[in-house]
């Protein structure tokens, strides 16, 4: 399985309730699809970069869950059609390889810095003797 993050924009003008019941209705589409909810973080209420039809705000909220990408498919199409949302969008979360202890990482190779700076090649200062000085 792999860790994804969905982030929701809802409609600012939605009761308490009613946020609540479509949060719910997403996480148990997650919870259908063999996936695990791992948290829910509400952002609360922002202002959008640009309209989106009568509102200027909406109310944020990111899950973090893992499920087998076949699973992704199902979920957009419900999200789709779910008339609470004004956006959403769900990214793939790489996860750190893990460490293993019998493994020994050998440091990257020091190479060699170039002096900084500039210089002239001889062929172009005999070559523009005036462009020196």
């Amino acid at each position: 399985m792999r860790r994804y993050e969905l982030m929701l924009v809802i409609r600012p003008d939605l009761a308490e309730e009613r946020v609540q019941a479509t949060l719910d209705r997403i996480t148990r589409s997650i919870s259908a699809a063999e996936g695990q909810l791992v948290k829910v973080s509400p952002w609360g209420r922002r202002r959008l970069a640009y309209p989106i039809g009568p509102h200027r705000e909406g109310s944020y909220y990111i899950a973090l869950f893992d499920a087998p990408s076949a699973a992704i498919e199902e979920l957009e199409r419900g999200l789709r059609i779910t008339e609470e949302l004004l956006r959403y969008l769900v990214t793939r979360v790489e996860r750190p390889a893990a460490r293993r202890a019998d493994v020994e990482v050998a440091p990257p190779e020091e190479e060699e810095e170039e002096p900084r700076g500039e210089y002239i090649d001889e062929s172009e200062s005999e070559a523009a003797p005036a462009a020196i000085d």
